[in-house]
């Protein structure tokens, strides 16, 4: 059983991006900067975003963190977007979500200029990946194939299962799976809360992508021997025997699928630090645009 470790694999990408920073600081050139806008204080967006920051610091990229109270209106924040569209020094914006209930998120993911957005959110940005154009992939699924071609996983021929059809995670991530790429060109099924044989259907799966939210939800009796599970979820769960007080788990309860898997990403240190490898190389590519 071989572990799909995200230090590893985010690791190697970081040291690329790293390298090519570098020579845009060697040719005196503007460095590439990305724009965080955190809204509130919520616990785990706090976390990504510190996660985020520190990232982009390290492969020398630089970074803005935009603060407003949970309570900010919604005319302050597009505003605050729009500031950030015609400022030639920002090459990517990013809001953390979710947002406060105030707040429309779609409005808001549609305020970002589709050059802009990094996160890959926009209706633009999401029609041009449906049509096989360039554009910015969600991170996340883009973290995900970035992790399958470092470690040489081709889905070419197989039959991937995703459970969850988000526009973040699910729905992007069987268009990439069943693309006509040389890390995409498998036979994708969608399974979502209303699939009634989803046991059935995820024991099919040579490739199984779990993304609904649902700590330990899929189960050794889910998934087939040999099969390839990659769990997206990032959820914390109380646990008063941990030193903060709560555990992140998957969607995946490991400990009894690892022994079936082919290949399996533990969470934490899975698909959590390919995306934000995905953001950065998403910012350094509205960079190039930009230039």
């Amino acid at each position: 059983m071989l572990v799909l470790d995200g230090k590893i694999a985010s690791a190697a990408i970081k040291e690329k991006l790293q390298q090519e920073v570098a020579l845009i600081v060697e040719k005196k050139q503007r460095i590439p900067h990305l724009a965080a806008i955190l809204i509130g204080n919520n616990g785990a967006s706090e976390t990504y975003v510190a996660s985020k920051v520190k990232n982009c610091e390290e492969v020398g990229i630089e970074s803005s963190l935009i603060r407003f109270e949970s309570d900010v209106d919604q005319t302050t924040l597009l505003n605050k977007i729009e500031e950030l569209n015609t400022d030639a020094n920002i090459d990517g914006i990013l809001v953390q979500l979710p947002l406060p209930g105030h707040i429309n998120e779609q409005k808001v993911i549609e305020a970002i200029h589709p050059t802009k957005d990094v996160d890959g959110f926009h209706p633009i940005s999401a029609g041009k990946l449906v049509q096989g154009m360039q554009t910015f992939i969600p991170a996340t699924p883009y973290g995900i194939m970035l992790m399958l071609e470092h470690y040489n996983i081709q889905p070419k021929g197989k039959h991937a299962v995703v459970i969850g059809r988000s526009n973040i995670v699910g729905r992007p991530m069987s268009i990439l799976l069943s693309s006509n790429t040389k890390y995409g060109n498998a036979t994708v099924t969608i399974c979502h809360s209303h699939t009634p044989n989803l046991a059935e259907i995820c024991l099919q799966a040579d490739i199984l992508v779990a993304a609904l939210g649902k700590p330990g939800f899929v189960k050794a009796n889910m998934v087939k021997d040999g099969a390839i599970v990659i769990d997206v979820g990032i959820t914390r769960v109380e646990d008063n025997t941990a030193k903060k007080g709560f555990r992140i788990k998957g969607d995946v309860a490991y400990d009894e699928v690892a022994p079936k898997a082919a290949a399996i990403t533990p969470v934490p240190g899975g698909v959590g630090l390919m995306t934000i490898a995905g953001l950065l190389k998403n910012t350094l590519q509205a960079y190039q645009q930009h230039q």
